[in-house]
């Protein structure tokens, strides 16, 4: 079946040979209704029947030639098109690719998700010999990245670690961790929320919830009440300078504090810097402290100060999965002052981190462990 454009050409065609038979045939009827007025000999000179016979052969001819070797100027027409096509497939296979690969704005504009995740899994599994391996690491990334609304730049933490007050005397010894975050970022969150539970379900609700929300753990069978300001405090909150206000809510094994970054902050959709400061508790007996990335981050630094504890020796183990070096280093053991930092250049995902292994010395370990007396 032929396509409306081809069907127009056809109509055309065959209109303008109807109409050129036709002139051709009425300058035959002139031409001899010519010959029958004498007294208009003068025009006789000028050959109008032979002009219309012409006329009226041509348009005759015409129709018959077309209609004899359309199928045939067809399809050389498509053979013509195939061989360009086969000849220059290459150069546009070459030049859609170059394209794609350098435009990301010409990809997004001609290809759908489903199309941009087979273009990425096709791609990886040329380079990896393994479609199914390419498939399922792609998936997870992208699973990863997609569900993560904000991204963290150039993170610095710097931990001070110091006896808490009273743990001589009473049945759950432990450090106090005053820790302060600084980091850039475009919010998409207008508010901030930093909760502390004992309850294991409602940790992972929460570390699954893709709000803003960072979450601290206290093992029931630490002795430490996770509800207790003493066990966990947001002491301030600062966005681009302007400190802002913190609110504390409680429930039973449990407390969340709230500061608002500003809608504004979010509609601008510009970096803005935000840190903030908090206190926790961290058991003695536990010998660990763990800090995890909320978002997926770009340039890690992290600094623990144990100076004023009896914390013998910190190993450090990092949880980045990355390509990127870690970089440890420990103060030398002729300085008086204890402290150890982490680095980390490059992406790592939310819920990357790294644990501090707290060593303190044999005696002092055992007076640790044994009970308080009465």
């Amino acid at each position: 079946m032929q396509d409306p454009l081809s069907r127009l050409r056809n109509l055309k065609l065959a209109l303008a040979a109807v109409s050129i038979s036709f002139v051709g045939f009425a300058l035959m009827v002139f031409a001899r209704w010519l010959d029958t007025q004498q007294h208009l000999n003068d025009l006789a000179f000028f050959p109008w029947g032979d002009v219309g016979a012409t006329l009226f052969a041509a348009g005759i001819l015409g129709i018959g030639i077309d209609f004899l070797l359309r199928r045939d100027d067809e399809e050389r027409a498509e053979e013509r098109l195939q061989r360009a096509l086969r000849n220059q497939a290459p150069a546009l296979r070459a030049a859609v690719i170059d394209g794609f690969a350098f435009n990301a704005e010409d990809l997004a504009a001609v290809a759908t998700p489903d199309t941009l995740d087979r273009v990425m899994r096709n791609s990886l599994a040329l380079r990896l010999n393994d479609s199914e391996f390419a498939s399922e690491i792609y998936d997870d990334l992208r699973d990863k990245a997609i569900r993560a609304s904000e991204r963290w730049h150039d993170v610095k933490v710097s931990v001070h670690l110091t006896m808490a007050a009273g743990t001589r005397e009473t049945h759950a010894p432990a450090y106090t961790a005053t820790m302060k975050w600084e980091y850039t970022f475009i919010p998409k969150h207008a508010v901030r929320r930093f909760a502390a539970v004992s309850n294991r379900s409602e940790y992972r609700d929460l570390m699954a919830d893709p709000e803003a929300t960072s979450t601290w753990y206290v093992r029931p069978a630490s002795g430490i009440d996770a509800g207790d300001r003493a066990t966990f405090e947001v002491v301030q909150f600062v966005v681009g300078g302007d400190p802002k206000t913190v609110r504390r809510t409680t429930s039973r094994g449990g407390q969340v504090y709230t500061a608002s970054i500003g809608d504004e902050a979010v509609a601008i959709g510009k970096p803005v810097t935000v840190s903030y400061t908090s206190r926790a508790l961290i058991p003695r007996h536990g010998h660990l402290l763990h800090l995890d990335m909320d978002a997926p981050t770009r340039n890690i630094a992290v600094e623990l100060d144990y100076t004023d504890t009896d914390i013998d020796y910190v190993n450090v183990l990092d949880f980045f999965v990355s390509s990127h070096k870690t970089r440890i280093e420990h103060t030398p053991p002729n300085v008086p002052e204890r402290s150890v930092s982490v680095a980390h250049d490059g992406w790592v995902f939310q819920r990357s981190g790294v644990a501090f292994v707290l060593v303190t010395a044999p005696a002092v370990e055992a007076s640790a462990l044994r009970p308080a007396s009465k």
